[in-house]
């Protein structure tokens, strides 16, 4: 709390009222918000709704709290939006009737300022968060706990304390400045109040936020107009069922604009939450009891939206159905999108199915949004609404909340099944939450990161550093037509550049990267030239663009390499965007290769060298040889023969004699959604078998996979393709195949393997071996076709 000197003090009156819409715009500040106490004295509270509290602050802090009011930044103790704040005289005899009438003992006190030694007055706030979800205790007890006004009793009719009304709503002044205007608009004008400090600047994170999550108190924005941000989750008590669902909620929406809370028990029945929640997630499958389930009525009454996973939560005119023999057993769902366009995937169903009871009736409408194929379709997704107000509700029996990789997962089959349709699952909770009212669009996208310099050698991290210098011009920029860079010193590193240029800062960075460990690159590469000069930054919209200004200046021995931990606009084959989130080790590799070389003759071979350096750098690690890895034609990364994890792009150019290459190549190590990482192969395997493989990290596999390329491109230019082409052959997805060209109707033709340029063989019974060149073909692994790529 900020506490001032008392000589100089306004008291005021501070009202939050129910009956906000939903959904409605959020704020655009992008200042912290306030919690109203931290910057006053509280003296009394009327609980219930309007709430209503009088309060005394400095001038100084008073002129905080009204800049903060009118930027819809200001939050209650409880969660609530303040709508409205008055100035009130409170004169010595009325502060004494307070005192008169508080209860005996609290551990939460609260003593005016104008009063020297004045008596203390209760404030009640929601129980705090603690380990457990289901039983916590308080950790600020009271005697005497405040009553929560119920809906439809009038305003200011609670009961305060021992059962005395408030000085609030009784005092003659106070009735009388209900409806001014408030004395805050006057100091929070531009011209009037001095220029004010971020709200939480120098306060240090442990003053900033509690140690308890709680949605009471706690907001990232608000809206005065709307409910606050806040996704509520109740999870029964379970605590790693509650962890479970935020996780996933945080995958799916954007966690710049909502905050995901725990609803415990305890505060179910007793806090005014109904206000304070956008979006109620009803996550535990035991039965609820009917207070329960009339409190979450209530709540869609209200307006409020629900989503329920695998929750007993329903309506009447709907029941739900247990069947036993479904539950945790893979199902194929049906769900249908707002565009009416069908998707089909595989989900774990709860045991449970609604159905329709058209006898008991229901004032709503329920729509049926997914269903369980097969002999009879059950009801699986259904969205309802309910109340006058636009209460609306989508609740679902299968479980969308729960990963393949979970424990009711039972087999590497079941697995496999479900990863495949896992980019399906969080396309389907995606659809449900926008329809929800929640944006699951990307937050904003990050801006450039500054480019750091790192070598294994020092010695050619300052040779680089020379060769760049000299390439500058009078500003410090090395200008090119896409990514150009401009050598900064540290203390620059914040200045804002035009879009295309980017900071490159050439002095040593201490600490080192925390998500990118030097140390691992260092230790796994091997390399005479590949990688030994590192441009390293966090984000960045392209590597390609990077290098390319850069390639046909650069002298071989550099060996450049540019890494980034996020690209914003990552390019693939054929122009494709390459999503790149954090946890896939992403890259551009500089490489000259002599045209007359073996390498340089059949420079398409080059794209497979490098996709196959990739599966290597993990298949040839001690223990992990039977991670399922391989290699796709012409360019892919996959697991099995089932899903992609990674591409590689090559861009070439010919100067003279040599070809000046452009290797693009990103791979999934450590993102497990929506679709597949080599971690989560490396999971399987251990349940599998037992063991306790570490997970890999993007450092080490960017190192070896540059080892293994310049070994493949070593014994390729002293052997031939034959030098490469048996293990190539040992972990490509292709043997055996049998395929149909061009379309469906197309001949069928064998794999056979790859000719002697690198392009793909296959044998028809009508032309016998025919290659099909990689630009502009590429199997559909799900139809087993060889296809025309559509530009």
């Amino acid at each position: 709390m900020l506490n001032g000197p008392a000589l100089e003090s306004i008291a005021f009156i501070i009202e939050a009222t129910s009956g906000q819409a939903v959904g409605s715009s959020l704020c655009t500040s992008n200042k912290k918000v306030l919690k109203w106490s931290d910057y006053c004295h509280p003296l009394a509270c009327s609980p219930g709704l309007p709430y209503r509290a009088v309060a005394e602050a400095t001038i100084e802090n008073f002129s905080r709290l009204g800049v903060a009011f009118l930027e819809d930044r200001l939050q209650m103790e409880n969660g609530l939006i303040p709508d409205k704040i008055v100035s009130v005289l409170l004169g010595e005899s009325a502060l004494r009737d307070l005192s008169e009438r508080r209860p005996s003992t609290s551990e939460y006190q609260v003593e005016p300022l104008s009063l020297s030694n004045a008596t203390e007055i209760i404030f009640s706030e929601p129980p705090p968060c603690e380990k457990e979800l289901g039983d916590a205790p308080l950790r600020r007890k009271s005697s005497a706990r405040l009553s929560t006004a119920g809906e439809g009793e009038r305003r200011g009719s609670c009961d305060f304390g021992e059962g005395h009304h408030l000085h609030l709503s009784s005092c003659h002044e106070c009735l009388e400045l209900e409806n001014s205007t408030i004395l805050s608009v006057k100091y929070a004008s531009v011209e009037n109040i001095p220029d004010l400090p971020d709200d939480y600047e120098g306060m240090d994170s442990d003053e900033i936020e509690d140690d308890e999550e709680s949605f009471v108190g706690q907001t990232k924005r608000v809206n005065v107009s709307g409910k606050p941000p806040n996704v509520l989750v109740y999870a029964g008590g379970c605590v790693q069922r509650f962890e479970q669902v935020r996780r996933l909620l945080a995958e799916c929406v954007d966690t710049d604009s909502y905050t995901l809370y725990p609803l415990r028990p305890q505060q179910v029945l007793s806090e005014p939450w109904l206000d304070s929640a956008l979006l109620l997630v009803l996550a535990t499958e035991e039965l609820l009891t009917p207070q329960l389930q009339e409190r979450f009525l209530a709540y869609l009454a209200h307006g409020g939206r629900i989503l329920g996973l695998s929750s007993s939560f329903s309506i009447t005119g709907l029941k739900l159905v247990s069947k036993k023999a479904q539950r945790n057993q893979i199902c194929r769902l049906s769900f249908t999108k707002a565009d009416s366009t069908e998707l089909e995937l595989s989900v774990l169903a709860s045991g449970g199915v609604y159905v329709r009871d058209p006898s008991e009736g229901h004032t709503g409408q329920v729509e049926l949004w997914g269903e369980l194929l097969g002999d009879v379709k059950d009801m699986a997704i259904v969205r309802f609404t309910h109340g006058e107000r636009g209460g609306e509700a989508v609740l679902c029996q299968v479980r969308l909340e729960t990963a393949p990789d979970s424990q009711h997962v039972r087999s590497p089959k079941e697995f496999d099944e479900l990863k495949m349709s896992n980019a399906l699952r969080y396309e389907v909770l995606t659809e449900i939450l926008t329809s929800l009212g929640l944006s699951c669009e990307l937050s904003q996208i990050p801006p450039p990161s500054p480019i750091y310099v790192f070598s294994p050698c020092p010695e050619r991290r300052g040779s680089f550093l020379t060769w760049l210098r000299r390439k500058l011009d009078e500003d410090g920029t090395l200008t090119a037509p896409k990514a150009s860079l401009k050598v900064l010193s540290g203390g620059d590193s914040q200045t804002e550049l035009p879009e295309g240029v980017f900071a490159l800062l050439p002095d040593p960075v201490e600490p080192q990267p925390e998500q990118f460990n030097l140390q691992a690159y260092t230790h796994h590469l091997h390399t005479r030239t590949l990688g030994q000069t590192l441009l390293y930054t966090e984000v960045n919209p392209t590597t390609m663009d990077l290098l390319e200004g850069l390639m046909l200046q650069l002298p071989e021995e550099m060996g450049l390499i540019a890494v980034a931990l996020r690209q914003t606009k990552g390019r693939g084959r054929g122009g494709n965007a390459w999503l790149s989130p954090l946890g896939c080790a992403m890259f551009t590799l500089h490489a000259q290769i002599p045209i007359n070389s073996s390498l340089g003759q059949r420079i398409p071979f080059l794209q497979h060298l490098v996709a196959l350096s990739v599966v290597e750098a993990v298949r040839t690690l001690p223990g992990y040889e039977s991670i399922d890895l391989r290699v796709k034609w012409p360019n892919d990364i996959y697991y099995s023969n089932l899903m992609k994890l990674g591409g590689v792009l090559v861009n070439s150019t010919v100067m003279g004699p040599t070809f000046h290459l452009l290797i693009g190549c990103g791979f999934n190590v450590s993102n497990s959604n929506p679709t597949i990482c080599i971690n989560d192969l490396i999971v399987q395997h251990n349940r599998e078998h037992d063991s306790s493989l570490e997970p890999l990290n993007t450092a080490m596999l960017i190192a070896r996979t540059l080892t293994h390329l310049e070994n493949l491109i070593s014994a390729f230019q002293e052997r031939g393709p034959q030098a490469v082409l048996p293990i190539y052959y040992k972990r490509w997805v292709h043997s055996g195949s049998v395929v149909r060209l061009w379309s469906e109707d197309g001949p069928e033709a064998a794999v056979v393997g790859l000719d002697d340029n690198g392009f793909l063989q296959v044998k028809t019974a009508e032309q016998g071996v025919v290659s099909v060149q990689p630009d502009g073909n590429s199997f559909d692994m799900l139809r087993n076709l060889v296809v025309t790529k559509q530009s």
